[in-house]
């Protein structure tokens, strides 16, 4: 090895420039390599920090098994529960939907599971992880959404989280994202936390979302006891591009997986205003890890929601000339977004085509 690099050496050894071209291109090359070295040091930093939230301030949890929080909200043929209890398949196909909701109703809650997402085609398939009292206040419900919209092969699957209080859905409160990963290839944790003056969205630990409480909401605020559901199903009519994309049944079963599923708060009777048996549970509630936005938190928050926001209601002038008024104005958000809500600039993400004649042809740049 060392005898062929001195061979290597000698042979390039007439060929190296002076040592004033040396010196230059040195300098020219260093300050090229300084800028990469930059680049990939930004690059890693975003991603390392990213990473070590999730590492360093994972929630500590006390997991559940489907019998001990959950019961078939429909179509029981189509859930799949695993032995153990664990973990459950939610399947769409050209029967129909699933869905499960939580045996109790909670008086604030943090509802949370890890769930894997249909994979290949998925447009006009919506699967949501949500808490809402429909069914006990038609008319005057709460809800708090989050859901996961399918795609066409190729494009990624995209999400939005919604607020409602007392049946106000004629003001909707919709922000809607994309994500840093592949939702459809690993598990990742979803979660709402919901308090009294508070709601927070998170994507693993990370907070995607706050909402706090502001007194001129008055009942757009959720704050009747809520039910936990997860279900998925066909919405061919809005979920992709418009509705011009619905769901190609070629392609069922599409199955959500649900597990190591979480439900903390104080189950409730909905129909007893009164009782004052939970405070004690809902101090608990609001003392716990995921109740409070850490610095390193915030700085993941703003990540999120500057890169992979393309819609928020706060920035939308045409909907609402005045914000609601829980909106809290950034102006390192804003400047995003034209008075529709929507991006000034497309998204864009990179992605690796691999060619039908040979190997992978350069990286192409796709809009979101």
């Amino acid at each position: 090895m060392h005898r062929r690099f001195r061979r290597f050496c000698r042979r390039r050894k007439s060929s190296f420039p002076s040592p004033e071209r040396r010196t230059t291109g040195l300098l020219t090359s260093s300050s090229s390599l300084h800028r990469l070295l930059l680049f990939i040091l930004s690059v890693n930093h975003i991603f390392t920090g990213i990473n070590t939230i999730n590492s360093a301030l994972a929630f500590d949890l006390n997991t559940i098994t489907f019998d001990q929080g959950y019961a078939t909200l429909f179509s029981d043929f189509n859930i799949d529960r695993s032995e153990d209890d664990q973990s459950i398949r939610l399947l769409l196909n050209r029967q129909s939907g699933s869905g499960i909701i939580s045996t109790d109703y909670y008086n604030y809650g943090f509802f949370s599971a890890k769930i894997k997402l249909p994979t290949k085609y998925t447009a006009g398939i919506v699967v949501a992880f949500y808490t809402s009292n429909v069914d006990m206040f038609p008319k005057t419900h709460d809800e708090l959404d989050l859901e996961f919209l399918g795609n066409v092969r190729g494009k990624p699957w995209r999400f939005q989280t919604n607020v409602y209080g007392n049946g106000s859905t004629i003001r909707g409160r919709e922000e809607r994202y994309r994500l840093w990963f592949d939702p459809s290839k690993e598990f990742h944790r979803y979660s709402i936390f919901w308090a009294r003056n508070k709601i927070i969205f998170y994507v693993d630990e990370i907070p995607i979302r706050e909402v706090l409480r502001d007194e001129n909401m008055g009942g757009d605020y959720p704050s009747k006891p809520m039910s936990s559901y997860a279900t998925v199903w066909d919405a061919s009519s809005w979920a992709t591009n418009g509705g011009r994309n619905k769901v190609d049944y070629r392609y069922e079963p599409f199955a959500a997986e649900f597990r190591d599923i979480v439900l903390q708060g104080c189950p409730v009777d909905p129909t007893d205003a009164t009782s004052t048996n939970c405070l004690d549970a809902i101090d608990e509630l609001e003392s716990s890890e995921f109740a409070t936005i850490t610095p390193r938190q915030r700085q993941a928050k703003k990540w999120f929601r500057e890169k992979y926001m393309y819609y928020s209601y706060c920035y939308d002038r045409l909907r609402y000339p005045s914000p609601l008024p829980e909106c809290l104005l950034i102006s390192s958000e804003q400047d995003l977004f034209k008075n529709t809500g929507r991006l000034k600039s497309r998204q864009k993400f990179h992605r690796r085509r691999r060619s039908r004649r040979g190997p992978h042809r350069p990286n192409t740049t796709a809009d979101y």
